[in-house]
């Protein structure tokens, strides 16, 4: 079943969505060669203190995982997909990093997804990420009034596509809203004009993830949660919580 939420909701909600990009910003400018995952992990974790707000992260037990997340923050690392857990790991000169993170304030949920580089970039890597910069501004461009839910998914993999990159089959975006996780799910491939049309009011996390190596295939790490590349190649994803209004897309994340 799809929420659609009232304007004062989403307004609720870019107030959530204003915690999450304030943490993914801080973990950005804290990110360096030496630094651990773990300390980016509590830095973001501070984030959260300081605004009153909660992790959706923290404790979250889907269906597929062996044990509850433990973490605020997914932090993906080179070849690691989406859903990396921190850990002690410090970083090199030259990694591609994806920082997952949400927030949940006054009832409502905000989630955004950021890649970058530490150190001296790969030009490989400057490209991967753009283009997964390019596809998530193309799925949020296509979040509109009158369109559906194909039209997001087409828009996403035909950037992806283009670029020669795989795209992880069966993860994508979804709606969000008072849960983290809600209806609909947001492929990242698609046919246009097809699926559930967009309203006003509906809300979605649309997050593009992208394998360089140019292949789709992926695999389960052993601690039953980081999704890993099958080629060893290097993966990008970005995520923006996004609100259909009669306005346009509303961009409740947006990093200022």
């Amino acid at each position: 079943m799809v929420e659609l939420k009232t304007d004062t909701s989403i307004d609720a909600m870019y107030e959530a969505g204003q915690v999450v990009a304030r943490a993914l910003t801080a973990v950005r400018e804290a990110a360096d060669v030496g630094v651990s995952l773990l300390e980016l992990d509590e830095l973001a974790h501070d984030v959260l203190r300081a605004a009153g707000a909660g992790s959706p992260f923290l404790g979250y037990r889907p269906s597929f995982a062996p044990t509850p997340f433990p973490a605020v923050i997914c932090a993906s690392v080179n070849d690691a997909i989406v859903h990396g857990i921190p850990d002690g790991y410090r970083l090199r000169d030259g990694d591609l990093v994806s920082i997952d993170f949400g927030a949940k304030l006054g009832g409502w949920a905000g989630d955004s997804a950021i890649s970058f580089t530490v150190g001296k970039p790969r030009p490989a890597d400057v490209r991967l990420i753009d283009t997964a910069e390019r596809a998530l501004a193309a799925g949020i461009a296509a979040a509109v009034v009158g369109n559906r839910i194909g039209d997001i998914a087409h828009a996403i993999g035909t950037v992806c596509r283009a670029a020669g990159y795989g795209i992880p089959q069966g993860f994508g975006g979804h709606g969000i809203g008072r849960q983290m996780h809600e209806d609909p799910g947001v492929p990242n491939e698609g046919r246009p004009g097809r699926g559930l049309p967009l309203r006003h009011g509906m809300a979605l996390a649309i997050e593009p993830m992208l394998i360089a190596g140019g292949k789709d295939g992926y695999h389960e790490a052993p601690d039953g949660w980081t999704l890993r590349t099958n080629d060893g190649s290097r993966a990008a994803h970005v995520e923006h919580t996004v609100a259909i209004t009669e306005a346009g897309p509303r961009v409740l994340t947006e990093r200022r």
